[in-house]
């Protein structure tokens, strides 16, 4: 079974001072704000969102994935079919990743994928 990849979804931006970067972005680029929390805030920038993501937890400490993200990098993300296959069929050709398919928090499940050079690919599926 082919893997299909959906167009991107989110471009994830890590930042260090959530405040200062949605100002920046809201304030400086003129992107409207959809949503906004300590750890995570979307702009509405149509068909793909850019998300801003803490690098540290709001109580200062670095989470798992961020710890291996510092701020100023960036990481794509794409919807996938089945999430499952999509990461045994990747493992079994080669792939790397950082991140098995995992239930966040917020309830959503992802893996992070990783590109020849290490930029982040998160896999998602809705």
């Amino acid at each position: 079974m082919a893997i299909r990849f959906q167009k991107p979804d989110y471009i994830i931006i890590y930042v260090s001072d959530m405040e200062r970067s949605i100002a920046f972005y809201r304030d400086m680029l003129g992107l409207p704000l959809k949503f906004s929390s300590p750890g995570w805030t979307e702009l509405a920038t149509g068909e793909i969102t850019i998300a801003l993501h803490r690098t540290l937890a709001p109580e200062g400490q670095a989470s798992e994935l961020t710890a291996r993200v510092p701020a100023g990098h960036a990481q794509l993300g794409f919807i996938v079919d089945d999430l499952q296959t999509a990461y045994e069929d990747l493992k079994a050709r080669g792939a790397t990743f950082s991140m098995a398919p995992e239930k966040q928090p917020a309830g959503r499940v992802f893996a992070v994928l990783h590109d020849p050079d290490g930029l982040g690919i998160t896999l998602q599926q809705r």
